[in-house]
């Protein structure tokens, strides 16, 4: 089924095979059931991976999240026609590696998995010095149970290794197929702007960043970041797309918060800023019939050179509420609203 969104006014309206749909009745529907969601897919730069407009973050596996549960969510998240697992190899030390290995041994799925991982973080190899990347990037082959990674990550910047020797490694790893493709995550303008002139003159180059974006924190991306992202045509993987769980709807007061790092940092938002941002999410949440976090995800979405926003789950059933956002039309009215009290 094809599916255009087009705007009439203020009012957002959805063009299928079969006809007009008007607001009223999308919300009626389900968003998991508006657009099939294996025909939702995005291209990261100019590479082939082809994949869901929403990366589930798998940090948590291993962590606060036991396996079995994992195993759960990672099947209602293929389920639902997404292909995309972000995760890294200092995410509980591994164990999200080994959780994301296990489930698609078991299930027969890796050929239909886009598997972006990342280095730099892991005790056993940290920083990106060419030995530590060849070290982090078999360990984590074998802790995937895969002869290759889709897209490979630099977790963070290492300044006390010269770029070049980085990317030198890189291009060995790539060249022999073990990594498809690199990117970049947590680095500067700056930085970015080298490695592309390193690009230049032969080395592999970032197809794809990820970095903190979200209502509650633009200013870090939308300034020189988001324009070296643009004119280097990298795909952007916004992480923390949730604002640790404030997008929500979780937590309205201090009473909401649990003992958790995740609760303890959605604290930050419980202000008056913060909580007129989540009532405009909200509201425009009921008038599309979906969850907070759906529209919280779909406005990322509308982001010039977003591609997939990394947000996790810690149950299957949170997982429709963001699978759904890439079928969520955001009207003119709702980016204006979403726009002025988040800026």
């Amino acid at each position: 089924m094809s599916t255009h969104g087009v705007q009439a006014g203020n009012v957002g309206v959805e063009v299928t095979s079969a006809g007009l749909l008007d607001s009223a009745s999308i919300a009626r529907t389900p968003a998991t059931a508006r657009i099939p969601q294996r025909a939702l897919r995005r291209t990261i730069g100019d590479t082939n991976l082809s994949v869901h407009p929403l990366a589930l973050g798998c940090s948590v596996f291993g962590w606060t999240t036991d396996g079995d549960t994992a195993m759960a969510i990672l099947d209602r998240h293929y389920e639902l026609g997404g292909n995309l697992l972000d995760t890294a190899d200092s995410y509980a030390a591994g164990r999200s590696e080994v959780v994301i290995g296990s489930w698609m041994r078991t299930r027969g799925v890796r050929d239909d998995i886009v598997i972006s991982t990342k280095i730099g973080r892991n005790r056993d190899n940290p920083g990106l010095s060419p030995r530590s990347i060849v070290g982090a990037v078999h360990a984590s082959l074998e802790r995937l149970g895969t002869d290759h990674i889709d897209l490979l990550h630099f977790h963070y910047d290492d300044l006390d290794v010269p770029l070049e020797e980085s990317l030198g490694a890189m291009e060995t790893l790539i060249r022999s197929g073990t990594v498809r493709h690199l990117a970049a995550s947590n680095f500067t303008a700056e930085r970015l702007m080298e490695a592309r002139v390193l690009a230049a003159n032969g080395l592999p180059r970032f197809v794809a960043i990820e970095t903190p974006y979200n209502l509650m924190n633009r200013v870090s991306f939308e300034s020189a970041l988001a324009l070296v992202t643009h004119a280097q045509g990298l795909a952007v993987m916004p992480y923390f797309a949730l604002a640790h769980g404030f997008l929500t709807g979780k937590y309205h007061s201090k009473s909401d918060l649990t003992d958790t790092v995740r609760a303890g940092r959605a604290s930050a938002y419980l202000n008056r800023a913060g909580l007129k941002v989540l009532a405009t999410v909200e509201r425009i949440a009921d008038d599309h019939g979906v969850a907070p976090s759906s529209i919280a995800l779909a406005w990322l979405l509308a982001q010039a050179d977003v591609v997939a926003p990394v947000a996790s789950a810690s149950r299957p059933e949170h997982v429709d509420a963001l699978v759904a956002a890439a079928s969520v039309r955001l009207g003119r009215a709702d980016m204006v609203d979403l726009g002025r009290v988040s800026a």
